[in-house]
């Protein structure tokens, strides 16, 4: 069926090099499409037929000012035969996507999209040379990463323009097992590599990205974690403290009226503290200070305030709701699984702390941070996806965009679902900010879920990159078709039949729409998110003694730190299995000095001072033993330190 050629005429000189393989000639053009006619086989009776073109790949007409590309949406034979030795007529239904324009001498130059001189009726039809794919998808490579290549031709790398793919958010989508984790620690490491000093936050549900960055990554867990409760807005501080109980008004709007006071108690104690320094000019004063201004106070001020009011004869008729607030917090300081918010013995300012940890200022090294959602009280975990967002949004606003951020978010669906009876609403404000507002400031929103038909469709139309890998539930499809042009939509019906690995990519941080085919990730950088082997797990017993013990240890600790089950087997009357302090954590963190002891534990159990260590002192997120402080990161240049903090004090005013 391809014959080749040479071309014929001296417009395509820069192309005699290579062979050209005819597809067959323009019988209609309408608008951007356009219909070619595929040439009759020559070949002997009974031998196989050639392959033909398939859908996605790229055509070319070549005419006097350009060459024409045009990729394959359709394929269709009007008039099959059964005689497999007979003639029958095939049609190709292309669409237009751009053009090579030729320079005076009648060579190819760069790409471009649009097409400014159309092919007439009988012009012939190529196949798009190597020469010409390479100038179609090549893109500038001090600003673009490679990663995999195209479907069309396995030398062509698929390349990702960092720039416009982050500058206007981008997705990973695809069904469960597809090799989505996978592509997402691809195209993260890719852009590492590129820009050592980048800013990555990814939200990790599943504990599976630690091992892919190693070294590269500052990983955060709910036993090494702290985000003081003081840095939550007013909604995400009611959500955790009253919960959407009945009758929830009056207990909201008593909390609306103490935390203002307890923060303003808070800042004259610091003024007394330092009342013998030199005083610099102080922007906050009692009458600014709003429920969501960012100013630390204790909760022993709140519980002061709340026994106060309870004390006041004329309030006898309503203590109910000060009754019920300051139980909650009584209860929720001393429960252990929310010691990473309540942990602190002492309240500090550490806003600077938490800000460098969490966004990579400075780098040193790691330029991503994991932040293990895991092992978080099931209740908390929107509320800490909230705080993050709007926390990657304010430093983006009030830094001018000086320090640019990626947040990642995996299993996306379950922060912002469509249902708007589901999930958290400022958690859905917070992303949906970054979504609308965040290429202003310089922040990028990478979302990744497995069923885009289930998130909130402001969201994902925001995402201007879209890399889909297989997809079989045809509300998913349908959700990538509504906003798609028809070349797009073509690659597409591929989505359900694409092996794991490959994917249909289109949008603004790619040259064009196609279909890749991503390069492997070495062995050991794989994401921990394998599909558990039945028929091998299930072919021996465990006869290991200590095994339920180990597990019921590890459930009532809600950790994986070897002390916290050490310590909960103690407590149980249940001794650990053998070796067990010895072994590893899924996502081991540096513990410097560890002499710890359960039996010394004990009477310290549940708090833990907050150090300025990162923001993130050892404070433990679950039932889990005092741990020696992490040893502080490098310190910060003065600049930076400087910068951080007359951000945040402009923030705050």
């Amino acid at each position: 069926m391809y014959r080749p050629q040479t071309p014929p005429s001296a417009a395509g000189l820069a192309l005699r090099t290579e062979p050209m393989e005819r597809v067959g000639r323009v019988v209609a053009v309408t608008g951007a499409h356009a219909v070619i006619l595929i040439d009759q086989e020559r070949r002997e009776p009974g031998t196989p037929p050639e392959k033909g073109p398939e859908i996605g790949t790229l055509l070319k007409v070549d005419t006097p000012r350009s060459i024409s590309l045009a990729m394959i949406s359709a394929l269709s034979s009007p008039m099959p035969s059964h005689n497999p030795d007979e003639r029958e007529l095939r049609i190709v239904e292309v669409e237009f996507i751009g053009e090579l324009p030729k320079d005076a001498d009648g060579r190819a130059k760069s790409f471009r999209r649009g097409i400014s001189s159309y092919p007439s009726l009988g012009d012939i039809v190529f196949r798009a040379s190597k020469s010409e794919l390479e100038k179609a998808y090549a893109c500038d490579t001090d600003t673009a990463i490679r990663v995999g290549h195209i479907q069309q031709d396995a030398t062509i790398p698929a390349m990702i323009k960092i720039d416009e793919m982050l500058g206007k958010h981008f997705a990973v989508l695809g069904t469960t097992g597809t090799g989505k984790s996978c592509t997402v620690a691809l195209i993260l490491r890719r852009i590492i590599e590129k820009n050592p000093q980048a800013h990555v936050l990814l939200l990790d549900v599943h504990r599976e990205y630690a091992q892919s960055f190693k070294d590269l990554a500052e990983v955060i867990t709910p036993d090494n974690m702290n985000l003081p409760f003081w840095l939550l807005n007013f909604d995400e501080i009611v959500e955790i403290l009253i919960g959407q109980q009945p009758n929830r008004e009056t207990d909201v709007e008593v909390l609306r009226e103490l935390i203002p006071l307890a923060k303003v108690r808070y800042m004259s104690n610091q003024r007394r503290d330092r009342a013998g320094q030199p005083r610099s000019r102080d922007y906050l004063e009692a009458s600014n200070i709003g429920v969501d201004t960012p100013i630390p106070y204790r909760t022993s001020d709140l519980t002061g305030l709340l026994e106060e009011y309870i004390g006041k004869l004329e309030l006898r008729g309503e203590l109910a709701p000060y009754k019920r607030l300051k139980s909650r917090v009584e209860t929720i300081t001393r429960d252990p699984r929310y010691a990473f918010m309540f942990g602190g013995l002492t309240v500090q300012d550490t806003m600077s702390q938490v800000l460098a940890r969490l966004f990579r200022i400075p780098v040193a090294g790691k330029p991503i941070a994991i932040l293990e959602l895991g092992g978080l009280p099931s209740e908390i975990i929107n509320v800490v996806v909230s705080v993050l967002g709007r926390l990657a949004f304010d430093f983006a606003l009030w830094s001018g965009g000086r320090v640019p951020l990626t947040f990642v978010c995996e299993e996306a669906h379950r922060y912002v679902p469509i249902d708007k009876s589901l999930g958290f609403e400022p958690t859905k404000r917070a992303i949906s900010r970054i979504a609308k507002e965040g290429r202003k400031y310089g922040v990028s929103l990478c979302i990744v879920t497995q069923r885009p038909a289930e998130l909130d469709p402001t969201i994902l139309s925001q995402c201007n990159t879209i890399f889909s890998m297989r997809l079989t539930n045809e509300r998913d499809q349908q959700i990538l078709r509504a906003g798609i042009s028809d070349a797009a939509a073509s690659l597409l019906e591929f989505m359900s039949t694409m092996g794991t690995g490959e994917a249909i990519t289109f949008g603004d941080g790619v040259a064009l729409p196609t279909r890749i085919k991503f390069d492997m990730l070495p062995a050991d950088s794989w994401p921990r998110s394998n599909t558990a082997s039945f028929t091998k797990n299930w072919a021996t017993e465990v006869t290991d003694e200590n095994f339920l013990t180990d597990i019921v240890n590890r459930w009532r600790a809600q950790s994986h730190n070897p002390d916290a089950i050490a310590y909960v087997a103690e407590i149980n009357g249940t001794q650990p299995p053998a070796g067990q302090t010895a072994q590893p954590q899924t996502n081991p963190q540096p513990q410097a000095g560890n002499g710890y002891s359960p039996s010394q534990a004990a009477p310290n159990l549940r708090r833990q001072p907050i150090a300025g260590n990162g923001g993130f002192g050892q404070g433990v997120g679950h039932v889990a033993p005092p741990q020696p402080l992490p040893p502080p990161p490098q310190p910060q240049p003065q600049t930076q330190q400087q910068s951080l903090a007359s951000l945040i004090r402009q923030f705050r005013s």
